[in-house]
């Protein structure tokens, strides 16, 4: 891990001659001349394939701008894409039009990878490094196809993937096939992450240094991952979710951290616990690896004592859903601040108030463990560069919760509610919230994998609109209600005195949001690349 979170991707620029996946006008192979020859060649170019992850293209920031369409968080910030929170989607808005072509690059520069290194294999035994690099390879095309996949493909048109090694010879860069159906798309992530699981390690084989790096674990969740999304139109597919979460338990012996605040915790000591799965482990100090979002969330100039963005807020609604458990429960206290809720902050107690930009009345808070310190720059925790805030914390993509999470909604949605209600148990029971009694349903579903996985890289809203599709009416309705609402905030009537009274009123921003329609599942496809295609890229129904 500490020898490639803060690599730059120096391999992007012997990997990428095309400055366009999509491009169909061909700009020549890239430069391969005596590549492979060594270890550390295969290192440095996955480690090109990491890098743009973690940057504010990627985890960093952009993909989260579009959670503004639920109900879970606000901007902290007036931005220039309002279209994203309120459903008049056009595809050139730039979080998810950057965020398109850094998924593409990553599949192309991930399809090089595993074509040289498999052309290598036929005539010499590859080293251990090569396979584990073929193994990530696989892997992050796998990963980068996903997070296209769902977003912009349905039952009725797929998305554009090619696979480089399936031809003779180079690939030429032509724009590649838009597969018939997502469920094509699927298939390929499925039949990648099972390559990626033959050649990577287990995580417990790697060594400190190479913690952070895909292993086995962390491919079979993916699976699970795309099962579940597949099941919106498959419910068959909800069996072989049930399968990919007793695999990572029975045989990769994945569990739930001790605690709930472990899982975000600054200490080193606690990153790789039994919980972990795939992450951004991230560093502060002079190194600054790793993703911004910590700062991003942080108030907006951090009350004079470091430079927070103030970008992404809390919305009343998932507090006022979270405080269903119990007004100042474990979960919900480190999940949000409110007013008057008494943090530590570079060595101070303080109690909460916010000042910045658009008012929300509350801030995230799970990942403020780094800031507590006294001198958090200089000890380490926090990047001493406020304009790139990343923070000591390994900030998890999938954890085990959320798998347990699946596992429960697999069960519910084939007839056997008992076992989803010890798995919705076993999550609660850790955050110290009263275990469900009854039956559950849908409803506990929905309240536990909102309020668990909140202000996290789970997608909730896409988790609304694949329910919105559902054949179980009671989360159609929940998702149908939460899609179609505006967001709530506190308005305090002295927002510098924690203290203060508030009241409760709509939040001030985008507020024009269209009635949600199934066809806003997906997102249109950037109008650039509809161009350049010449007719080859179909854009999706209803755009």
């Amino acid at each position: 891990m500490k020898k490639y979170i803060s690599i730059i991707a120096l391999s992007g620029l012997v990997l990428s001659s095309c400055s366009d996946f999509l491009d169909v006008q061909s700009e020549g192979n890239p430069t391969t001349n005596a590549y492979f020859t060594n270890d550390q060649q295969a290192i440095d170019a996955i480690d090109g394939l990491y890098a743009p992850i973690h940057q504010e293209t990627g985890f960093g920031r952009e993909l989260f701008w579009e959670q503004g369409a639920a109900c879970d968080i606000v901007w902290g910030r007036t931005r220039g894409y309002n279209t994203l929170a309120t459903f008049a989607y056009t595809g050139d808005e730039s979080p998810i039009s950057d965020t398109f072509n850094m998924f593409y690059q990553n599949m192309s520069r991930s399809n090089w990878i595993i074509k040289q290194l498999l052309n290598k294999k036929k005539t010499t035994q590859l080293t251990d490094v090569e396979t584990r690099s073929l193994g990530e390879a696989y892997f992050m095309r796998g990963m980068a196809h996903f997070w296209i996949a769902y977003r912009y493909g349905t039952d009725e048109q797929g998305v554009p993937f090619v696979r480089y090694e399936d031809f003779e010879g180079d690939y030429d860069n032509s724009i590649p096939p838009q597969l018939a159906s997502v469920t094509d798309n699927y298939q390929a992530i499925i039949d990648d992450m099972d390559q990626a699981i033959s050649y990577l390690p287990k995580f417990e084989e790697y060594s400190d240094d190479d913690k952070g790096r895909a292993h086995q674990a962390a491919a079979v969740a993916y699976k699970a991952k795309v099962y579940a999304y597949w099941a919106t139109w498959d419910e068959g597919k909800w069996n072989d979710v049930i399968a990919m979460v007793n695999e990572l338990e029975n045989t990769y012996g994945r569990d739930l951290a001790p605690t709930f605040a472990e899982i975000f915790s600054s200490d080193f000591a606690d990153f790789w616990n039994a919980e972990y799965i795939w992450s951004i482990p991230s560093t502060g100090g002079s190194t600054g690896g790793g993703v911004e979002f910590p700062g991003i969330v942080l108030e907006n100039k951090g009350w004079g004592i470091y430079n927070g963005w103030g970008q992404l807020k809390p919305s009343y609604d998932i507090y006022e859903e979270m405080a269903k458990d119990g007004a100042g429960n474990d979960r919900l206290i480190r999940s949000i601040l409110e007013y008057n809720q008494e943090f530590e902050f570079f060595g101070e107690k303080r109690r909460f108030f916010s000042v910045s930009d658009l008012e929300a009345g509350f801030q995230i808070n799970k990942y403020m463990d780094p800031f507590k310190h006294k001198d958090a720059t200089n000890e380490g925790y926090v990047n001493t560069n406020g304009d790139w805030p990343t923070a000591r914390i390994n900030f998890p993509l999938i954890r085990f919760a959320e798998m347990l999470l699946f596992r429960a909604e697999a069960y519910l949605m084939t007839g056997k509610p008992e076992l989803a209600k010890a798995d919705l148990n076993r999550i609660r029971v850790r955050s110290n919230l009263q275990p469900l009694e009854g039956t559950p349903t849908m409803k506990d579903l929905y309240h536990e994998r909102r309020c668990e996985l909140a202000f996290e890289y789970t997608d909730h809203l896409f988790d609304l609109k694949r329910w919105h599709r559902s054949s179980n009416a009671e989360i159609k309705e929940l998702a149908a209600k939460e899609l179609n609402a505006h967001p709530r905030v506190r308005i305090y009537e002295d927002r510098s005195n924690p203290e203060s009274t508030f009241t409760i009123g709509d939040y001030e921003d985008y507020k024009e949001k269209k009635t949600y329609e199934d066809y806003m599942m997906v997102f249109p496809y950037p109008s650039n690349q509809i161009t350049k295609s010449n007719g080859k890229l179909k854009q999706n129904k209803g755009y």
